[in-house]
């Protein structure tokens, strides 16, 4: 659906997630894997132009260098070397064929598959992890980012429109944090143990847009972390909830909002494993 409203325009999605279609079965699945394929040539045409711009650069700074170090050509030299490996690495990325651990993680502003209740049946929606609020204009939501957490302590004022009437899952393995360590932004990389799949409770919207594909956007609710999370140095974490309790959190009731307070609070509390992300 996300594929068919934005004709193959360039979506960013975690390739774990689009080479699911890469195995088409029905006339669907098989249109979907041309916009996709569509949205790989366009991503590898920028690409390509970006290595042919960088290259320049990097030889213009070289060229510089060679009669005079100046800061201003070694700061060229720099960026232009890391802008090439970088575009290398994201064009060897779209041919590569076996999927690696990394091709499953989303980052904020990323589409990721959500699990909704729409007429009473399940259904998976690729959804952006930053949830625009009702009501909200894109300005808005620039001014305030951070909406791919939708914090427990706020379901009920800045969520209320969300909270009790548009639940989802995302099932996940593993979360991402940024923390802080001596003045240092660095990711950590947090592990249920043991392994296991998680359900994390979500919040979601639909925001129609004037001459343009409804946005489907998301939040992932957050709540105070466990001991092990707060001593790694971040102060949130991911609720996942129970399999038992899943239909219920589906389905909410906006009038018994105790009773979904109750679900994310009975929820499955893994020992969360820590290392520096790869």
């Amino acid at each position: 659906m996300v594929y068919w409203e934005h004709g193959g325009r360039d979506l960013k999605a975690p390739l774990a997630m689009e080479a699911a279609f890469s195995d088409a079965h029905t006339d669907d699945e098989r249109r979907i894997r041309a916009l996709i394929a569509e949205n790989n040539a366009q991503r590898a045409t920028k690409l390509e132009q970006e290595l042919f711009k960088q290259r320049t650069r990097l030889a213009d700074a070289e060229r510089i260098l060679e009669s005079k170090a100046t800061k201003a050509a070694t700061e060229n030299k720099r960026i232009a070397s890391d802008k090439i490996d970088a575009a290398v690495r994201r064009l060897a990325d779209l041919k590569r064929m076996t999927l690696k651990d990394a091709d499953s993680r989303i980052y904020p502003g990323w589409y990721a598959p959500v699990m909704i209740v729409q007429d009473g049946r399940r259904v998976v929606v690729p959804m952006r992890y930053r949830c625009r609020l009702p009501g909200w204009t894109e300005q808005m939501e620039r001014e305030k980012p951070g909406t791919y957490n939708a914090r427990r302590d706020n379901l009920r004022r800045v969520w209320g429109k969300l909270f009790g009437y548009n639940h989802g899952i995302m099932v996940v393995t593993r979360f991402y944090e940024n923390v802080n360590r001596n003045g240092k932004n660095v990711v950590l990389q947090f592990d249920p143990t043991p392994p296991q799949q998680m359900v994390v409770a979500c919040l979601w919207s639909r925001t129609p847009i004037p001459g343009e594909p409804d946005l489907w956007s998301f939040a992932a609710i957050t709540d105070e972390p466990p001991p092990e999370v707060a001593a790694a140095g971040h102060d949130r974490c991911i609720v996942p909830i129970k399999p038992e309790n899943v239909d219920a959190w589906l389905n909410p009731d906006p009038s018994d909002l105790t009773s979904l307070y109750a679900i994310l609070d009975d929820r499955e509390r893994p020992y969360y494993e820590h290392r520096m992300a790869a």
